[in-house]
């Protein structure tokens, strides 16, 4: 055996050991992943308090993951832009569990803003003298999708920009004091596998203030582990949205496509475990795994055209609708 390894060529063995750290780090992961989940659930309202604040819970994600906290026993502040929808999601919410909720009606790409200023102040309002333990920084902005930069107007990129970077910071500055005084808390703020892929095209502003979403949880995890509050960011590939018909023509449930309720369960699941980046489902860890391997010029390739095929979909899709 010996000689047969002073033979054989360098790069064969550069390969092979290339290949053995692959299938080590991919062990490890799936060792964690397993971990977590034989885990016994941890009790949220045990270990960090009895109110969870979640941005965006009318619809998608968010709506999964206010009724699964719900059902897990924490009382709920909804924050979203309308106040009928808020009616709507809370009366199924205390229909469905017996929990209390709050609803802040708060229209998050207005942030600082004086209209956003004010909504910031009811917010703060709304948690004073809560014992939240949760924040789960769920609302976001794909739109506009599957363009070119030069092809949306700027107020467009303002907006998303508000939304899925500015508003995830004052809206985590306003509850961290809370958790700091009590030494407990978690915050979830959803992030999203493209910010770790090497590049997403036709969506370079998502996929960028995600990034900063995934850097900003990162950090703070850091700064905030000592104080008895976890901070993570939770970094799914797609789930069935509406959100997701901006980045696919298929979009529907599928082995790799979980619906919302099912992504929620493990997203809820996984809060406070794992580290500060999070892939909760299966699947997509594999996925993410799997990525990792391919070289950094073909994932531009197979990416670029994959989006321009959805950007001529959604064009042909919207002239449709025009005609009619």
């Amino acid at each position: 055996m010996a000689v047969h390894l002073q033979q054989a060529p360098a790069w064969f063995i550069s390969l092979a050991f290339l290949g053995a750290l692959c299938v080590a780090a991919l062990t490890s992961r799936l060792l964690v992943h397993l971990t977590v989940c034989l885990r016994r659930p941890k009790d949220l309202r045990r270990s960090y308090g009895t109110w969870a604040v979640v941005t965006g819970p009318t619809s998608g994600i968010g709506r999964s993951v206010a009724l699964e906290l719900a059902r897990r026993g924490l009382n709920l502040v909804l924050v979203d832009l309308s106040a009928a929808n808020l009616q709507e999601v809370s009366d199924t919410i205390r229909c469905r569990h017996a929990v209390k909720t709050v609803s802040v009606v708060f229209d998050l790409s207005l942030v600082s803003t004086p209209q956003g200023d004010e909504a910031m102040r009811r917010l703060r309002k709304a948690v004073k003298g809560l014992d939240v333990g949760v924040l789960v920084n769920n609302a976001g902005v794909a739109k506009p999708g599957a363009v070119f930069l030069h092809e949306a107007d700027a107020e467009a990129w303002v907006r998303m920009i508000r939304v899925n970077l500015w508003a995830v910071t004052e809206v985590t500055a306003a509850v961290l004091p809370g958790m700091v005084e009590r030494g407990r808390g978690a915050v979830v703020n959803m992030g999203s596998a493209s910010s770790a892929v090497p590049s997403f095209p036709l969506h370079t502003m998502y996929s960028a203030t995600k990034r900063y979403v995934a850097q900003f949880s990162r950090s703070l995890y850091v700064e905030y582990k000592s104080k008895g509050i976890d901070v993570q960011c939770h970094a799914p590939f797609f789930v069935a949205t509406t959100m997701l018909s901006g980045f696919s023509g298929i979009w529907r449930p599928s082995a790799f496509v979980p619906t919302t309720d099912a992504y929620a369960r493990k997203a809820v699941r996984w809060i406070g475990q794992g580290g500060p980046l999070c892939v909760p489902n299966l699947r997509h860890r594999l996925l993410r795994c799997l990525l990792a391997a391919v070289p950094d010029s073909l994932h531009d390739w197979v990416c670029l055209r994959g989006n321009l095929r959805t950007r001529k979909m959604l064009r042909m899709a919207s002239a449709c609708t025009l005609r009619g």
